[in-house]
């Protein structure tokens, strides 16, 4: 009796150890190695095109800044038929929608994404969040292994065009008009009146500033009220042309960014700073193509490499020319930089000590104005 009920207690601890067995996985004899993902640098291999996205802050039409960057993409897309594809969004907001549109141009399969204006933490987030795919943002501030930021030097000719304002106009006030109290405003009024001072230092800056990088009907109160208050020399920041159109009518020299607009003011039109970014874009995605890109950098475009002056208005004086285009020739051929102390702010204070040459990064964070100029908050 007993060894039966032996027998049966033996067959059920058997039975509940065969159980256990199937309903316990095994341990694991090692700890499962952390997986990478793939460095961001080449495009992947397939028949099919990459898709290219590009983000812009304007309307491609404006003439201006965006479509700049638009002609820019269409020269891209044409040096490599059949090896990439593009798509873009016009007037992206500085909000959340930027980074749900982002995620939808990645959602469509975009490998790489070109920002033409700083969205700072609407493109950050998206950028960590998916870091297979690279992003390029232009006046951007934040770099990482597949992020980066490309600018250009534009200090160099607006510098160039506040010398032909120093030296043509009559009642030594000058007027600028500017968008926001952004760091690229900054850098682009200090240089065009530092420019202007370095041949007439009785000249005076007013800025205007209208919330805007595209609003003609503010750009046009603006033009006229630093008119009327005397300037006979404007240079504005503006993504259109309502600014020039009214400095033609009132008979007051012009000088704009972006793109030759003389059709504007035929007969007022003295330059713009020019922006080329083709070669830029067409680098970048070859670099891409063929396996080479690398983050963790920025790209700031040097005078006659992606900005310049164009060519002069039909009735600057000669005399003009000759002297800014000398200018011109010491910043290509012998790296002349103006931008050297004792530099002022508008209170006095010295800010680069007398000798000291800026760098460009210093000029690219540019966040003060400097003395002689009003209208930008310190």
């Amino acid at each position: 009796m007993i060894s039966s009920r032996l027998y049966k207690l033996s067959i059920l601890l058997i039975l509940v150890s065969i159980l256990a067995a199937c309903a316990a996985p095994a341990a694991p004899t090692q700890a499962p190695e952390p997986t990478k993902p793939p460095e961001p640098t080449k495009a992947p291999e397939t028949s099919q095109p990459t898709l290219i996205a590009f983000a812009y802050v304007g309307p491609t039409s404006d003439m201006g800044w965006t479509w700049t960057h638009d002609e820019a993409r269409k020269a891209m897309e044409a040096a490599f038929p059949g090896k990439v594809k593009t798509a873009y969004i016009e007037n992206m907001p500085y909000s959340d929608e930027a980074s749900r549109a982002l995620e939808q141009f990645i959602a469509d399969g975009a490998k790489m994404i070109f920002i033409n204006s700083e969205y700072a933490d609407f493109v950050t987030k998206v950028a960590d969040k998916h870091p297979d795919v690279l992003f390029l943002e232009c006046d951007g501030h934040r770099i990482s292994k597949n992020h980066i930021w490309y600018y250009v030097a534009h200090w160099n000719p607006t510098y160039l065009i506040g010398m032909a304002a120093g030296l043509m106009t009559k009642s030594n006030k000058l007027g600028y008009i500017g968008s926001f109290p952004v760091q690229s405003v900054y850098a682009s009024v200090n240089s065009f009146h530092l420019g202007a001072r370095s041949v007439n230092p009785k000249v005076e800056t007013k800025v205007v500033l209208i919330n805007s990088w595209f609003d003609p009907a503010k750009a046009n109160q603006a033009a006229n009220a630093l008119i009327d208050d005397g300037a006979d020399f404007i240079m504005d920041i503006m993504d259109e042309t309502a600014a020039l159109q009214v400095e033609e009518k009132r008979g007051v020299w012009a000088a704009t960014w972006n793109t030759d607009q003389r059709a504007s003011a035929p007969t007022k039109y003295v330059s713009s700073v020019s922006l080329d970014w083709k070669d830029y874009y067409i680098s970048e995605v070859q670099a891409f193509l063929d396996g080479t890109w690398k983050g963790d950098r920025s790209v700031l475009l040097p005078l006659s490499k992606g900005v310049d002056r164009d060519a002069w208005g039909p009735n600057v004086p000669a005399d003009v020319q000759k002297q800014v285009d000398a200018v011109r020739e010491k910043m290509l051929n012998a790296g002349f930089n103006p931008f050297v102390g004792p530099i002022k702010d508008t209170k006095g204070t010295v800010r680069v000590p007398e000798g000291k040459a800026m760098t460009d990064s210093e000029l690219y964070l540019w966040d003060w104005a400097v003395e002689g100029v009003s209208g930008l908050p310190n």
